[in-house]
């Protein structure tokens, strides 16, 4: 695979979760699952009380990161997730939790 189809194959995805989001460790779920994917990024709580994050990396990982979010830790109650598609930048070299 050329240098070039490989950087088509990555995507970045900025995604606001609604429902019981805060105070159940979303962020550190998030952030470990998004690392095991292999993802660059951040995550962080919105002062409305939804979460907010960005991801990037392979289609395919991105992808099972966003249907995590729609399920949330096990003490969490998503009721939305709204996805938004942006230029992938690959300015991450890692996964972090924004305070």
């Amino acid at each position: 695979m050329s240098e070039a189809s490989v950087k088509m194959a990555n995507i970045r995805k900025h995604v606001v979760i609604s429902g019981m989001v805060q105070g159940v460790f979303f962020r550190s779920y998030a952030r470990e699952t998004a690392l095991g994917l292999g993802l660059g990024g951040w995550v962080r709580n919105r002062r409305d009380g939804r979460v907010e994050a960005v991801f990037e990396g392979e289609v395919s990982a991105v992808e099972r990161m966003i249907e995590w979010c729609r399920m949330g830790p096990p003490q969490s109650r998503v009721s939305g997730v709204d996805v938004t598609s942006e230029a992938y930048t690959g300015e991450f070299g890692s996964f972090s939790i924004e305070y």
